[in-house]
């Protein structure tokens, strides 16, 4: 069976997608399905790069049980994750926007919006700027509990 890769994508690698990183992770690990999956976070910019998961999104992710690595630090995107990653999927168009600066050809259809696996077509806010983390997150577990439902685990 092949592993799945997964890369979520947000504008500074320090708030949403590593929430989605690691909630995805324990969806993952409570359904006994680690070893099947290879999920990570990235940015789409290099402000950020080098620095943790920023504390506000840190404790949320706490309060929910959900266990991180303390040692993740932003990185940005790199054109190389393309042909990495089954699918890379980006928090908000804007992050959709600059992804395409990076990697602007998609053939093989990897990259979709967050909010696109619940049906939705709306942006994941970003708790950098709204201070609503428990918001973000419950976007966040909504979504990647609808990602789990509609990824097949062989391609």
């Amino acid at each position: 069976m092949k592993t799945v890769s997964i890369l979520f994508i947000c504008h500074g690698n320090i708030c949403r997608s590593p929430m989605a990183e690691f909630i995805l992770k324990a969806l993952v690990r409570a359904r006994g399905q680690e070893e099947m999956w290879h999920i990570e976070s990235a940015a789409v910019s290099d402000e950020e790069t080098g620095n943790p998961i920023y504390p506000p999104a840190r404790r949320c992710l706490s309060q929910h049980g959900v266990v991180f690595d303390e040692g993740k630090r932003a990185r940005r995107v790199r054109p190389e994750d393309y042909a990495r990653f089954d699918r890379i999927i980006c928090m908000d168009a804007s992050n959709l926007r600059l992804l395409r600066r990076i990697i602007p050809d998609d053939p093989q259809h990897k990259i979709h919006l967050m909010m696109s696996y619940t049906g939705s077509g709306r942006d994941v806010a970003d708790p950098w700027y709204t201070g609503d983390f428990e918001r973000t997150f419950q976007d966040l577990l909504e979504a990647c509990t609808a990602l789990l439902r509609g990824v097949p685990l062989t391609f």
